[in-house]
């Protein structure tokens, strides 16, 4: 019996009345992910990073060469605020991983991309990022992660409204 069976009893034994299925599965999700990215920080520190970081640099990354992208677009893949993408574009700045670049023809535009420094960075952690995220998936096969996968795309889409 884990921990959300245990609170799951509780309410049986409390208010028979509920239906706390919902409850049950939200709550597993929910330790798992705070399971998941305290296990994904501790990977983000052993290279100098956490996870806003390695987030900014990643989409710098897989935006392709030559990695760079207007700070608006970077807004626009991590859903964060203008003031929050500035915060984070500037320590990223005063580490020397990302610069900011003015746009050819138009001074107040800018881009922001990787340094040499930080496409280095990126590229040395992803392989331990990805061994990290497969660790956490090990107790499921392929195709039980396929299905997985499937059913929060699922929720996801449930979730979200229609574009």
């Amino acid at each position: 019996m884990d921990h959300v069976d245990k609170i799951i009893a509780q309410w049986t034994r409390e208010r028979p009345d509920l239906d706390t299925g919902p409850m049950a599965i939200i709550g597993r999700m929910s330790r798992l992910v705070l399971e998941m990215s305290a296990e994904m920080q501790k990977t983000f520190r052993a290279h100098g990073l956490n996870a806003a970081g390695f987030d900014l640099l990643a989409t710098l990354r897989r935006a392709g060469a030559p990695f760079r992208l207007s700070p608006g677009d970077l807004i626009a893949s991590s859903m964060v605020t203008s003031g929050t993408m500035t915060n984070r574009i500037d320590q990223l700045v005063k580490a020397g991983l990302v610069a900011r670049i003015a746009q050819e023809g138009d001074r107040r535009s800018v881009l922001v991309g990787l340094t040499a420094e930080g496409l280095a960075r990126i590229e040395g952690m992803l392989e331990a990022h990805v061994a990290t995220q497969a660790r956490l998936l090990a107790g499921l096969d392929a195709a039980e992660r396929a299905q997985l996968d499937g059913l929060l795309r699922q929720m996801q889409a449930a979730q979200s409204p229609p574009a």
